[in-house]
């Protein structure tokens, strides 16, 4: 669908946060003095207003089905599950429901376009593949699900070589074909948005469908069985392709890159070089002579973000973490050193038996649970005599003062929950940056993503 089909069209926007600002502004150039309607919270229409006067209409009220058949178009944002009862209704009865990274898509039919998905690592590997295709020589989009909306990028007069786009799960099912698609993993994640996990597996693995070169990690054995039949498939992970052994980036047996040149901790780190370098090669360009350029990479704010040293501790960062799974990486990552971990945060019920195997196994100095999420997982882990301090707490604040009781001198205080924000703070982002705070670290000097947009 393109903004040309909306004209004339009753048209409503779902969402009023920065993909539906961006399709709002999108909206107003290519279809000037068009009527659109804003679906939102009543404070978000007060923010709304002293930007768009009177140029829209707003519904403040939960849509149900019945509203949403008002309207021939809903452009929704990606937080908003495609299985909600009332989407579901609408769609049936003939609305059509579309989002902003679908109309990006179909204004640029010919860009050559990389999509990148995955449970953990995405945005980390599409940065990654932005920086070596850009020391290559090419002229790069970063944009996405990393931070910044494909439509804020829609009017560019610059010419791009390459599209680098991360994809979540809310938006593989919106994107018409890619030229490279890249799977980095799949843990089980985002359950309440697609109610199931066959089903976000599944609504992962529409990118493989529209993906001409597909490129998926082979230590995953589902995932190399469900894309088994990929007419263009290669594999990162693995001998066959680019993959990590005894701390080095190895291409078959030959060994090329030593991880400790790396500037991002952590084995899981290095498989993403290897996801990265992998597309670099299914654009049929030159991997190899690309991958120097790692060294000089500029890791991502809150994935394993070393802050710094204070009061004789250092203090990492890792708010991204939203899987138990990642929390495990995070540890893997530090392990000799004495780390007191902070988990726990909105509860969306799942499993964390496979954390409580590691840390019986390796356990830490600390494992402090704290948030929504928290109750359960101190009980299932005060179920195995565990071998490390056990603490819970009700937030933040008062989770990293216990850390800071407990850590000895030269030991680590690591944020790494293993769960989404949303019970106490606005996004991870937001949770990372009152732990910098509570560190005793200048947020503002944490926040940038380097690389985004055209370079």
């Amino acid at each position: 669908m393109r903004f040309a089909d909306l004209a004339g069209k009753r048209v409503a926007v779902w969402g009023y946060g920065r993909e539906g600002r961006a399709t709002l502004a999108a909206l107003r150039r290519r279809l000037p003095g068009q009527r659109i309607t804003l679906i939102c919270s009543e404070a978000e229409a007060a923010q709304a207003q002293p930007f768009h006067q009177d140029a829209l209409d707003y519904v403040t009220t939960e849509p149900y089905a019945g509203l949403l058949w008002s309207f021939d178009v809903v452009v929704k944002s990606p937080g908003i599950s495609a299985y909600l009862p009332a989407l579901v209704e609408a769609r049936s009865a003939g609305v059509c429901i579309t989002s902003s990274t679908a109309l990006w898509f179909g204004e640029n039919p010919l860009a050559r376009v990389v999509g990148v998905t995955g449970t953990k690592g995405k945005s980390t590997t599409s940065a990654l593949i932005a920086h070596l295709l850009r020391s290559r020589g090419q002229r790069v989009a970063l944009a996405g699900n990393i931070g910044l909306p494909l439509l804020e990028l829609l009017d560019t007069p610059e010419n791009v070589d390459c599209w680098v786009v991360e994809l979540s799960s809310f938006q593989t099912a919106e994107i018409e074909r890619l030229d490279v698609g890249l799977v980095n993993n799949i843990f089980e994640e985002h359950l309440d948005w697609h109610g199931s996990r066959e089903r976000y597996v599944a609504d992962k693995l529409i990118l493989a469908e529209r993906a001409a070169t597909l490129v998926v990690n082979g230590m995953q054995h589902e995932l190399v069985a469900r894309t088994a039949t990929h007419p263009r498939r290669q594999v990162f992970g693995t001998v066959a392709g680019w993959h990590v052994a005894e701390g080095m980036i190895m291409r078959g047996y030959e060994r090329l890159f030593d991880l400790r040149q790396l500037p991002l901790a952590g084995d899981h780190n290095g498989l993403n070089l290897c996801a990265a370098l992998g597309v670099i090669d299914a654009l049929g360009l030159d991997a190899r002579a690309a991958l120097p350029a790692a060294r000089t990479f500029q890791p991502l704010p809150h994935r394993l973000q070393t802050l710094g040293e204070q009061g004789g501790l250092t203090w990492v960062n890792d708010s991204i973490s939203t899987t138990p799974h990642a929390t495990i990486e995070a540890l893997r990552s530090l392990e000799g050193r004495a780390v007191s971990v902070l988990v726990g945060g909105f509860d969306r019920g799942l499993d964390w038996s496979e954390f409580q195997r590691h840390t019986q196994w390796r356990p830490p100095h600390a494992v402090i649970c704290l948030g929504a999420s928290g109750t359960r997982i101190a009980k299932l882990l005060g179920t195995s005599a565990p071998a490390y301090a056990l603490g819970q707490c009700g937030g933040l604040a008062e989770a990293v003062a216990l850390a800071r009781q407990w850590t000895p001198v030269g030991g680590v205080v690591l944020l790494s929950p293993g769960a989404p924000s949303f019970d106490q703070f606005r996004d991870y982002a937001d949770r990372g940056r009152a732990f910098t705070l509570l560190a005793g670290f200048d947020p503002q000097s944490i926040a940038a993503i380097e690389g985004l947009g055209i370079a």
